[in-house]
């Protein structure tokens, strides 16, 4: 199965955008195939990469939930799920992009999601990497067959609700059916030093800062005029700061 890289954090910390840059360190050093996965259900991880989502393994849940029984000739629920979630794996040349979505009825879906994950689960296979932006309670993490996580990126603005968004997520895991390997902290929107007071805070949580990322204008400007992050030059200061941290951590 593929290495999973999982992107954690509060909202509006710059997640998505560590994970999208993530993802565009793995395609340029060729760690290819890799798989994007978004599973935050503010679903914004296509839309840093420049790719319009039309639809979502949500939406295949909700419909398919609307009329369980309305199945093409012939063909089970099984494989019909597994036909449509086909469907909405979005191609890349560089990586593959799956949308997770939300679910928005209030009956069962045990049986739907249980094969909708074991889906995803193999379909994880047939990747090396696999980048995981993440909602802030871990949910599809926490709901994968395996569990396993090889890194995961806790993400914090340079702020102290952010860095306490990331305590709450951290005491959470050992209540997570989780295998995590290795862990760590990237701070974003960051000044050359941090100051004392928080770097007390990150001693307190025990993990380690793993990468420093400045606050770059470019990054606006791309969202401004609705660019992939993807396309970001090499020189951008939030793309030299995440493949510093990346070519330490990534193995040889």
């Amino acid at each position: 199965m593929g290495k999973v890289i999982a992107v954690a954090g509060k909202g509006g910390t710059g997640k998505t955008t560590t994970a999208c840059l993530v993802t565009r360190y793995l395609t340029k050093t060729k760690y290819s195939p890799i798989l994007a996965v978004d599973a935050d259900p503010n679903s914004n991880l296509g839309e840093t990469m420049g790719i319009v989502i039309e639809k979502t393994v949500g939406d295949i849940r909700e419909n398919f939930m609307k009329d369980p029984q309305g199945l093409p000739p012939g063909m089970d629920k099984i494989n019909y799920l597994e036909l449509l979630m086909n469907q909405v794996l979005i191609e890349r040349k560089e990586f593959d992009l799956l949308v997770m979505g939300r679910q928005e009825g209030t009956g069962c879906y045990c049986m739907v999601n249980n094969i909708l994950n074991r889906f995803s689960e193999q379909l994880s296979k047939n990747y090396k990497y696999l980048v995981v932006d993440n909602e802030a309670g871990m949910e599809h993490l926490s709901r994968r067959t395996s569990g396993q996580v090889d890194m995961l990126l806790m993400v914090t603005d340079y702020s102290l609700r952010g860095l306490r968004a990331l305590k709450r997520i951290h005491d959470m895991l050992g209540s997570l059916k989780l295998h995590i390997q290795s862990m760590g902290i990237i701070v974003t929107r960051a000044p050359e030093t941090l100051n004392d007071a928080f770097m007390k805070e990150v001693e307190e949580i025990g993990i380690p800062i793993l990468g420093i990322v400045p606050d770059d204008a470019l990054l606006l400007d791309y969202d401004m005029e609705q660019k992939s992050l993807m396309d970001l030059p090499e020189e951008a200061s939030s793309v030299m700061a995440i493949k510093t941290m990346m070519d330490k951590i990534m193995p040889v």
